[in-house]
């Protein structure tokens, strides 16, 4: 079960609105459904909060530390309160998936997301699960530091958010460690296909009744 959901990005106005906090939006959502407001922790050196859902204690965390040293935040809560690697979820940018679209993933390589790479570090192990959201790539490698620190065209940040809202469904499952349920839930991009319509005896059959 997933017992810390941490959001990435960097701290600040210039930042709020940019491809890299896709991390921090997500969790900004799920802060809303659980109606478990972030506050600031010194302590955690991040936004945290702290709910219970079906008596299970959750904490929510959003590093205020800047990217590269998010490790530092994740790793004194997990620390303090004694949860495993194996019980986080990272939500975070993605530049490998489109927007629109989520991946969900446990364990593997950092892929030279900062964050991740610091968190590998603090924690001493990549076992952890991750919520990749699709901010898509620039098409060239070294645009990729440019693009993930500017705003998405309107049409991506409503892609990224309709994935938000889509993947935020998943949280129930998440909370209580049916990861398969989860992971359907988040990798079902494609609405479901409308039901056939009713043949047109059955509908007039229907109206004819007593």
């Amino acid at each position: 079960m997933i017992r810390l959901f941490v959001g990435l990005g960097n701290p600040g106005f210039e930042y709020e609105a940019t491809r890299h906090n896709a991390g921090f939006w997500w969790v900004d959502a799920l802060s809303r459904e659980l109606k478990a407001p972030l506050v600031a922790d010194r302590g955690y050196h991040g936004l945290v909060a702290r709910t219970n859902v079906h008596g299970h204690t959750v904490w929510l965390l959003e590093p205020q530390t800047y990217m590269n040293l998010s490790g530092k935040s994740v790793a004194a809560l997990a620390r303090f309160y004694k949860i495993q690697p194996s019980e986080i979820l990272v939500a975070h940018d993605e530049l490998d998936i489109v927007p629109g679209q989520a991946k969900l993933k446990f364990g593997g390589g950092h892929a030279g997301h900062n964050g991740l790479r610091d968190i590998h570090a603090q924690l001493g192990t990549d076992d952890y699960w991750r919520l990749r959201i699709g901010i898509g790539h620039p098409g060239v490698k070294s645009e990729v530091a440019n693009w993930v620190l500017k705003k998405p065209a309107p049409e991506q940040r409503t892609a990224i958010e309709e994935c938000v809202a889509r993947t935020l469904k998943a949280a129930p499952a998440f909370i209580a460690g049916e990861m398969n349920k989860a992971t359907l839930l988040v990798h079902t991009s494609k609405p479901p296909r409308p039901k056939p319509p009713r043949p047109e005896g059955l509908a007039e059959n229907k109206e004819e009744g007593p």
